[in-house]
């Protein structure tokens, strides 16, 4: 039986990033200035409750950038910033295997916070729990679908977009976690006349529009402005915001009278040193418009039921969740920034998961 480790390594903080963040592996690297540093750190000694848990998976979440954004003031961001040398936060899936908490067994699988480590000793209190999913779905869907994604795009849409059935929305970033499921939700649940995406490549597009989207353009392309024009003639009644920037800008002038734009996330400015301007901000005036924004953390009252929800939707077959919904990256311990980092890329479709994998004699394990 192998012993109970004493020590982990750990990806720290070690700077706040200017723009886009950079990492360094070995200790004493030359580049002193790069936001993240991996390190060892000694494991402290269980107390009472408290379980000890091995990572598995970690979710790549673009507010993680928020959280280590030295020009937001600690009291306007919704959870506690980052320190220095502090581990990188980040929501994972991890296996117990080692415990003073009757709850949670030596084995469970548990939904946490346990930041950038191998290893990481918390309170049971601090630990969900996970069981199997319906169809034989991965539990990696308990980090996007059946996880906070999924969750944001219920409330996001139906609690503070108000969506209602018959009405025509528009969603961006749609081939992302949260987009791809606010689409399926708005057509497939809510019963949406017409759900229109917006997402980065032709082949996202396509899939987006297998989710079930009437028409999903393509941002890059030249063309995109005269599309965005054209697909919502008459306006529409919500725009689910996961972009914020040029985009949102343009949805302002694409809003009916009392529109409603829900303002989810804005990861085209996350890295970005210049302000994002709103050309089209008056019309919020004139059109009576209302950008609302909301944190998911404020509706988990009510996780359960709308997890229940989801279940029914996928075995109706009225949601689409597969394989294809997530991208999920093996990562050794020491590329785990690296994986991250390709949320600013916009390459990933649907929800970008870390496995964490160790390799020996060209054998992933």
């Amino acid at each position: 039986m192998p012993s109970t480790p004493t020590s982990t390594r750990a990806w720290i903080v070690a700077n706040y990033p200017k723009g886009l963040p950079t990492f360094t592996v070995p200790e004493g690297d030359a580049n002193a200035n790069a936001t993240f540093k991996l390190v060892e750190r000694p494991l402290p000694a269980l107390g009472p409750e408290q379980v000890l848990v091995k990572t598995l998976f970690l979710s790549n979440d673009p507010a993680q950038r928020v959280g280590i954004e030295p020009s937001i003031p600690p009291e306007r961001l919704y959870t506690p910033p980052v320190k220095l040398n502090e581990t990188m936060s980040a929501l994972g899936l991890g296996e117990v295997i080692a415990s003073t908490a009757a709850s949670l067994p030596v084995g469970s699988i548990v939904y946490t916070r346990p930041g950038w480590t191998e290893y990481a000793v918390l309170d049971a209190a601090a630990c969900q729990p996970r069981t199997p999913l319906p169809n034989g779905l991965s539990i990696t869907h308990y980090l996007g679908a059946f996880g906070g994604p999924g969750l944001t795009a219920y409330y996001g849409l139906v609690v503070i977009g108000e969506a209602k059935q018959g009405m025509r929305v528009v969603v961006s970033g749609a081939a992302g976690a949260t987009g791809s499921m606010v689409v399926q939700v708005a057509k497939n649940i809510v019963g949406c006349s017409q759900v229109i995406g917006i997402a980065g490549s032709d082949e996202k597009c396509r899939w987006v529009e297998s989710l079930g989207a009437d028409i999903c353009l393509n941002y890059r392309r030249a063309t995109f402005e005269q599309d965005l024009v054209k697909a919502t003639d008459g306006f529409v009644d919500v725009f689910f915001d996961n972009v914020g920037g040029h985009i949102l800008d343009l949805m302002l002038a694409r809003l009916k009278r009392n529109g409603v734009a829900v303002a989810c996330g804005s990861i085209s400015a996350y890295n970005s040193q210049e302000p994002t301007v709103l050309k089209n901000y008056f019309q919020v005036i004139t059109m009576r418009l209302s950008i609302r924004g909301f944190i998911v953390m404020d509706h988990l009252a009510k996780a359960s039921e709308t997890l229940e929800l989801y279940s029914r939707a996928v075995q109706e077959g009225k949601l689409k969740i597969s394989d294809a919904n997530e991208q999920v990256v093996p990562t050794r311990f020491e590329d785990i920034p690296k994986t991250w980092l390709r949320l600013f890329e916009g390459g990933n479709t649907g929800k970008l998961v870390t496995k964490l994998i160790r390799i020996e004699n060209n054998i992933i394990l």
